[in-house]
């Protein structure tokens, strides 16, 4: 009678203890998929003749890990040679107000749901410190796109009444893929965060393909920009800069891979301590049995 009720629950203990350490290191990915043609978004560094601008777009990481590579998609000039790319650098934001000054400064319409101020400096990856590798593969020769922002610089906005511009128009390019392996991973706790590429050409500009948004805010935000002289506040590319009614929405082209450490689900915990506690349960009562034969 016990063995029949023993081994059901040895095999609910087993389960659970099985579905703990499974959940404890779980592979990560995350992607927001093509390009879709719609919009093209600046991020260089500074160089010559030129100040930084940065995009950004947004991710949730489910548990502690440590992102290992990742991939993002933009243009290139239509003609240029990949070893016109002399630089990429990788950074992470928290979302705001974490990392910045708070109030804002109110420059902008809206820092809601935006980057932070500052970057999170320990998972900051630059190229010519040798923390990432990068291997840019051209995917189309001439890849057009609708609308863009950025190349002519970012307007001075402020709110109320701020000018929309509607971005700076149609351009066209080479597509590139541009995959990136950390070295060593970037660690992160659970958060919600932002991932900030920038790569510097020897000429010309690299402008961040956008991605489908079929996801509403707040689980997925749309995409940021800012250059050194709006810094430290951020604009919406679609709602503050391009505008319109109702205003378009964009995430950027890029990928994640990594592990992350993952919390068991409550139902799984309530299981195995269930299981444990009738285990418990039954040894009292074969003790208790043993010990009331030998009385009488």
């Amino acid at each position: 009678m016990l063995s029949s009720i023993l081994k059901p629950l040895l095999g609910a203990v087993s389960l659970g203890l099985l579905t703990a350490s499974q959940a404890a290191a779980t592979t990560f990915t995350f992607s927001t998929g093509a390009p879709d043609g719609l919009m093209a978004s600046l991020s260089r560094p500074a160089g010559a003749g030129h100040i930084q601008t940065e995009t950004a777009d947004d991710f949730t990481l489910p548990g502690t890990g440590s992102i290992t590579s990742a991939t993002f998609t933009g243009l290139l000039p239509s003609g240029a040679p990949v070893s016109n790319i002399t630089n990429v650098e990788i950074e992470f934001y928290h979302v705001f107000p974490v990392d910045s000054a708070n109030p804002p400064s109110g420059k902008v319409p809206s820092r809601a749901n935006s980057p932070s101020d500052n970057e999170i400096g320990s998972a900051t990856r630059e190229f010519a410190a040798g923390t990432l590798k990068f291997t840019p593969t051209i995917l189309n020769a001439n890849f057009p796109v609708a609308n863009s922002v950025g190349v002519n610089g970012i307007p001075a906005v402020g709110s109320p009444g701020f000018p929309l511009t509607g971005g700076q128009g149609s351009t066209s390019g080479e597509e590139v893929l541009i995959s990136v392996d950390f070295i060593p991973p970037v660690d992160l706790p659970a958060d919600h965060y932002f991932f900030r590429p920038e790569v510097e050409l020897s000429s010309g500009a690299f402008l961040w393909l956008s991605a489908p948004k079929t996801i509403p805010a707040p689980a997925d935000l749309q995409i940021w920009t800012r250059n050194d002289t709006l810094a430290p506040d951020w604009l919406r590319v679609g709602t503050d800069i391009v505008g319109g009614n109702p205003a378009p929405q964009f995430n950027a082209s890029f990928s994640l891979t990594g592990d992350v450490a993952v919390v068991p689900e409550p139902a799984s915990l309530s299981l195995l301590g269930v299981a444990l506690a009738g285990l418990g349960l039954l040894r009292w009562r074969r003790h208790s049995r043993s010990q009331y034969s030998v009385r009488t």
